[in-house]
């Protein structure tokens, strides 16, 4: 399905919330509301794209299914109950059909991943043509691939270190730009299957691919539905009756990296803060203090395997020590992400530059050190001590945090300019010291204690002297500044002040009204940071208000403020990184783990206090 030309980049490019995510917890895929997979990488979400039309219309390849022939198709979409297995409906004059697609699970999602993505038509009522065109291009769009015949219905695409095999219960014709298409017409309970599996393309080489059978793809998106529906029941929803909590749950299941633990903060790389402009970045990766943000929602869902995992991630990946540490890594621990910019790649929207791996992998931050800590104390308040092995990599952590807490870092934001003393990497560097005394204290461990105590005092004392302003009675961005900061919202999160205090309360509200961008939605700062530009507003910052609202003593305006922020999410309950103020557009990279984490911790703390003090439990 072309378009006529000329065409705007907008009528080429979908609106970021136009899309629906699928995932295998190895991969994922993006899906439009029009049936094409825009954006798909294989075999790990931090590999090249087989699929990349997100950042190249032209270049980037795709895969489509989507009525055909003449007249007006209404596209509906919703995912079936419980699980990340899409369902779209096109209803037009001749009939209605459906589309089920899915990254099919096999038994566990820990076994060997299928790299699997199922596609199944179904006819509903009257008779409906489809047109399905596959157009692989592998590495970001920079590799055609040499498409293969292996039969009538079976086909390989192959280009460089990738490949997939493509099979079809109808016939493929080979087009001559290097890809597949076909059109089938559907009637009521008729069904046309298509199937795309990654594999390394010397396994082709040893064996030719098997044709699978129509029914064992039925029977791999059955038991998909049936995998998800699973995991999806045994999570509690953290008490909470939001509708979006447990979609907020599956999607950051679904951007787990099950053989490592791994968390990545995005299924997308170098989506636009602001289109046409170059803050384009890649959070294919594991963050540490996103993924420690994302234990901690798993944990209040119940899902404590998921937890737990990233704790142990963690720990591999840093070598058991801090000195090792880095505040991102690829989703197998790999250390090697530095950024890098494709050349040639239009962008999405023409956004410049396309970047694929992280340059923050260098950079200093110095609260990674307390969200490690705070991951392990919560550990601890659910009943599980540290282990002797924990304990001597928490120790090189705190010491860390008390050695380093007066240099200067990029902070939570990754602040792009010089570095700074920013309060709340202040204020993490003490949640560390304060949380490391008393798991010392009530796990019985040898520990420094006297000079961690004196060093936390220290700190303290520089915080409350530097980073409070108090003719304001608020909390600054950095020490000595007069910038207010969303990410001071976090600061009871790690007990460095109780929800309650007068200077939290009067910090929260100034938050809200010096960085507010309206309707609820706030900036994350104001203060030039270097790069051309102005950011769209963070939900996460939002939904962190709402809980400092909430167990601040005011939950009617925390409902006010959650109930707008939520209602940001796309149809399918997908949230992005920000938004635009004005336009309402989605931005940045999608779906946003971070966004969706304190989606879920706000739903959760709204949900106690309306319940009342009997319904809260050790966090």
């Amino acid at each position: 399905m072309g378009y006529p030309h000329p065409v705007t980049d907008s009528e080429r490019y979908r609106p970021i919330g136009d899309y629906a995510l699928i995932g295998d917890c190895h991969s994922a895929a993006l899906v439009s509301r029009q049936g094409s997979i825009d954006w798909c990488c294989l075999p790990r979400f931090d590999s090249g794209s087989a699929f990349g039309r997100l950042i190249d219309f032209k270049r980037g390849g795709h895969c489509s299914v989507a009525p055909g022939g003449r007249g007006r198709w209404e596209a509906t979409r919703s995912y079936l109950d419980d699980t990340l297995v899409l369902e779209t409906m096109f209803t037009g004059r001749s009939g209605q059909a459906s589309v089920r697609d899915c990254f099919v699970i096999p038994d566990s999602e820990r076994s060997d991943p299928r790299r699997q993505i199922v596609r199944v038509i179904e006819g509903r009522r009257g008779a409906v043509q489809f047109e399905l065109r596959i157009a692989p291009r592998f590495d970001y769009g920079q590799v055609r691939p040499w498409i293969r015949r292996h039969g009538i219905q079976l086909f390989s695409a192959i280009g460089g270190n990738d490949a997939l095999v493509i099979f079809c219960d109808r016939e493929l014709e080979e087009a001559p730009a290097h890809e597949l298409s076909t059109r089938v017409t559907v009637g009521a309970g008729e069904r046309v299957r298509l199937s795309l599996t990654y594999v390394p393309p010397e396994a082709l080489d040893r064996a030719p691919p098997e044709e699978p059978a129509p029914l064992a793809v039925d029977r791999a998106l059955e038991r998909t539905i049936s995998w998800w529906r699973e995991w999806s029941h045994s999570i509690r929803g953290g008490g909470s009756t939001e509708p979006g909590v447990i979609r907020s749950g599956l999607t950051l299941k679904a951007l787990t990296h099950a053989p490592t633990g791994a968390i990545v903060a995005a299924a997308t790389a170098s989506l636009p803060e602001v289109i046409g402009g170059v803050r384009n970045f890649d959070y294919r990766y594991a963050w540490v203090r996103d993924s420690s943000f994302s234990s901690r929602a798993f944990a209040e869902l119940g899902a404590v395997r998921e937890a737990d995992a990233f704790r142990a991630f963690i720990m591999r990946s840093a070598a058991g020590h801090a000195d090792d540490l880095q505040v991102l890594y690829g989703v197998g621990g790999e250390r090697r992400v530095s950024g890098g910019e494709l050349g040639g790649l239009d962008g999405y929207r023409r956004s410049r530059p396309v970047r694929v791996g992280n340059a923050a992998a260098g950079q200093r931050q110095l609260d990674v050190y307390g969200e490690l800590v705070n991951l392990t104390w919560r550990w601890h308040r659910r009943g599980h001590s540290p282990s002797d092995d924990d304990w001597r990599f928490l120790v090189s952590l705190i010491e860390h945090a008390a050695q380093r807490w007066r240099e200067p870092d990029c902070g939570i934001w990754e602040w792009p300019g010089k570095p700074d003393h920013f309060v709340h990497s202040k204020a993490l560097c003490w949640s560390a010291l304060d949380r490391g005394i008393r798991l010392a204290e009530e796990c019985m461990r040898r520990a420094p204690v006297r000079r961690w105590t004196q060093a936390r005092d220290q700190l303290r004392r520089a915080i409350e002297r530097r980073g409070y302003d108090s003719r304001r009675g608020v909390y600054r961005q950095a020490f000595d500044r007069r910038e207010l900061d969303s990410a001071l919202l976090l600061l009871p999160t790690v007990e460095f002040l109780d929800w309650g205090d007068e200077r939290m309360l009067r910090t929260a509200d100034a938050v809200q009204e010096r960085l507010g961008a309206g309707d609820g939605l706030l900036y994350r700062y104001r203060r030039k940071d270097g790069l051309p530009g102005r950011e769209g507003a963070f939900l996460c910052c939002s939904f962190w208000l709402v809980e400092c609202l909430a167990r601040g003593g005011d939950p009617a305006r925390a409902r006010s403020v959650f109930a707008s922020t939520a209602g940001r999410a796309n149809d399918l309950g997908l949230f992005s990184e920000q938004v635009d103020p004005r336009s309402g557009e989605p931005l940045g990279n999608y779906p946003q783990a971070l966004t969706h984490l304190a989606h879920i911790s706000a739903a959760v703390a709204l949900a106690e206090v309306e319940a009342g003090p009997e319904s809260r439990y050790a966090r």
